[in-house]
């Protein structure tokens, strides 16, 4: 137990001004961060032993309070809130690991394992020291920072948080955009229903919560907007460079340093000097068209999902969609009503999970109460985190006694099949549509899209499931290898992206001019923690090789971890004089044997599983099979055992200079602001 903090106090004594606001905005708000708020002010636990055994999941629609229990809860918080802002209640309030597992474990609906909680309060900042910043250990105006430089590729979330990270350290930066805007992905993508696939209290930083979410899993604006936001609420957007592009990067083993060119939206070559070169580029950036034979011939109007093209009018117009991932089951839905026709082709199904809250706007009293009542949106980015989170990781495992190995995996892995299958049933009431929606592989075998009335839209009458395979292209329509003819006018590509090519096409050589294309080929990236390649020093990856969940989390979440362990590196750096930190090849070689392990044990060595997250060696590639707390443990801290490092004097042996860098560009001089 511990004092109440000064803004608890404050923010209860906002919450409680009016009453009748307060009252009604709880009758609407979710009922477990309510009761897990009274908890944590009063101490009490004994109202969430009596609550508890009507929890039975992180999600809302988990719950099955009786009203005159919920009302109960509403009571107890506002009498709480009363007595906190009046100071003459309980002038403690629970905090003790014990007790916020107990808690937590209320509200994730079971037991929630004592492994979790150090990741967990750091991931809710229920005190401002818990936190994924890295604090210098040295005093800062001893060091050499102002002459330590960095240049981030990319502006995406992943980006961004680098750039927070470092303006924080006081470490002079650029980012390189070849966009005009931030947001990455959420810039790219604009397709109609495009959203986020994760509850979006946990699909935001850590450092940065937004309170007034207008849905469950917002659509893409919003997301943009909050990035946007971000980037402005830090004051970061005067260090991107936009509309450059980074061609090529060439590590200077001599002098310690990277030499950078990129072309500004002028056509001006920059030529600049870094210590550390940080990618950000992440997976999905380049889009991937199959070349169908005859594709050039096609006299319509064609586009990706990722480049949508809003000056084609498709109302009325015959569309041909090729591809059922995830932009598909959000955009089909989007454009179906308006469209003449749609023809969607599949080459195979996904699996679709249904979620009662994915369309669900967020209720008035929810957002209030995020507002206004105290770590009331902490408990809900608990929930979230845990509903994403590791609570899928162990049905993605095979039981080698399991006796339906051909669909499914285990028990649990089984029911989640058959779940699923009972949805699209009842949404289908077509025994033989359904046949052709139902994947051959176990669920996660794939990416788990949400169900966003995919099943509803294909009932519709201008709406066809093609499952047959398409032989070539005409100019005017797609013709499938039984014979049957789909006249198009529009082609709409909703096949993804070429993730297998990381880094791709920019031109990264390392150490003896070793280019990485060369060390990783087409489809063959590896890194140490997805972090760090041998023979790259100084060179940080971030949505790196198998950084990527299937069962669960939050690309926000892995570039947290990631950007921390980074910026980690730069300490040793700077404090110790190190010019150069390159991973050792034994660490990188046994950290990726591990995954390697990992992952022949689980679902995506099924024989019918074929997707990118795997490369043409069988090898995955894409994704973690680690859990999350697994990868948050081995990210936490920078191990300086596990890298090669040169310092100041090895470079300065050489007559080189030490680490004097120096900017060539015209356009951009690094500079230190405060």
């Amino acid at each position: 137990m511990t004092e109440v903090p000064s803004d608890v106090i404050a923010m209860c004594k906002e919450a409680v001004a009016d009453d009748a606001a307060l009252r009604t905005a709880l009758n609407e708000a979710e009922v477990t961060p309510m009761l897990l708020v009274y908890a944590q002010l009063t101490g009490d636990e004994n109202l969430v032993k009596e609550v508890a055994p009507y929890i039975h999941g992180p999600w809302s629609f988990q719950h099955s309070l009786p009203d005159v229990m919920r009302q109960k809860v509403i009571e107890a918080l506002v009498e709480a809130l009363k007595s906190c802002a009046n100071s003459d209640g309980p002038s403690q309030f629970a905090s003790s690991p014990a007790t916020m597992t107990h808690l937590m474990g209320a509200a994730a609906g079971r037991p929630v394992p004592e492994e979790y909680i150090p990741l967990l309060m750091e991931e809710m900042q229920f005190d401002e020291r818990q936190n994924r910043e890295v604090q210098w250990r040295k005093n800062p105006t001893t060091l050499p920072i102002k002459d330590f430089k960095v240049v981030v590729i990319g502006a995406g979330v992943s980006g961004i948080c680098a750039a927070i990270y470092l303006k924080k350290m006081g470490i002079p930066f650029v980012v390189y955009e070849r966009n005009a805007g931030v947001g990455g992905t959420w810039l790219e993508n604009c397709y109609p229903g495009c959203g986020v696939d994760t509850p979006t209290h946990f699909y935001s930083f850590s450092f940065s919560p937004k309170k007034d979410w207008s849905r469950h899993f917002p659509k893409r604006d919003e997301i943009l907007s909050y990035v946007e936001t971000v980037v402005a609420d830090h004051g970061i957007q005067d260090y991107i460079k936009f509309e450059t592009e980074v061609k090529s990067a060439e590590y200077d083993e001599e002098r310690g340093c990277w030499k950078v060119n990129a072309i500004d939206a002028k056509g001006t070559t920059i030529e600049v000097e870094c210590n550390v070169l940080i990618s950000a580029a992440g997976y999905f950036n380049r889009p991937s068209i199959p070349q169908i034979k005859g594709i050039d011939d096609y006299k319509g109007d064609m586009f990706h999902t990722a480049r949508w093209d809003y000056n084609i009018n498709l109302n009325g117009k015959r569309v041909a969609m090729i591809g059922t991932g995830a932009s598909a089951m959000q955009a089909g839905p989007a454009i179906a009503p308006d469209v003449g026709h749609l023809t969607i082709f599949q080459r195979q199904p996904h699996w679709a999970l249904y979620n009662p809250n994915y369309n669900k706007e967020m209720s008035a009293g929810n957002i209030w109460a995020f507002e206004k009542i105290p770590y009331f949106a902490k408990w809900v980015r608990f929930q979230m985190f845990w509903a994403s989170g590791d609570g899928f990781h162990a049905s993605l495992h095979k039981d080698p006694n399991w006796d339906k190995s051909e669909i499914s995996l285990n028990e649990e892995n089984h029911k989640l099949r058959e779940d699923i299958i009972a949805h699209a049933r009842k949404e289908l009431e077509d025994e033989e549509l359904l046949a052709k929606v139902i994947p051959d592989f176990p669920p996660y075998g794939k990416r788990m899209l949400r169900e966003n009335n995919w099943y509803k839209m294909l009932k519709r009458d201008n709406v066809d499931l093609e499952t047959g395979r398409i032989s070539h292209i005409t100019e005017t329509s797609i013709v499938m290898q039984d014979g049957t003819v789909h006249e198009a006018d529009v082609i709409i590509w909703a096949t993804g992206f070429s993730a297998g090519r990381m880094l791709w096409p920019i031109d990264i050589k390392g150490r003896n001019g070793l280019s990485i294309r060369d060390a990783w080929g087409d489809d063959n990236p590896s890194a140490y923690l997805g972090i760090s390649v041998p023979g790259f020093p100084n060179l940080f990856v971030t949505a790196g090789p198998n950084t990527f969940w299937s069962h669960g989390g939050s690309m926000i979440f892995a570039s947290e971890c990631q950007v921390r362990y980074i910026l980690q590196g730069l300490r040793e750096m700077i404090e110790n004089g190190i010019t150069a930190l390159e991973v050792k090849p034994s660490v990188h070689d046994a950290y990726n044997e591990h995954l390697h392990k990992k992952a022949s044990e689980m679902v995506w060595t099924h024989p019918n599983v074929h997707s990118y997250y795997k490369n043409s060696r069988n090898r995955l590639t894409v994704l973690n099979p680690m859990r999350l707390v697994d990868y948050w443990k081995a990210t936490k801290d920078f191990k300086i055992a596990d890298f090669n490092v040169s310092k100041l004097q090895d470079t300065a042996a050489r007559g080189t200079g030490g680490n004097r860098m120096r900017s060539q560009s015209n356009e951009f001089e690094f500079e230190q602001r405060q």
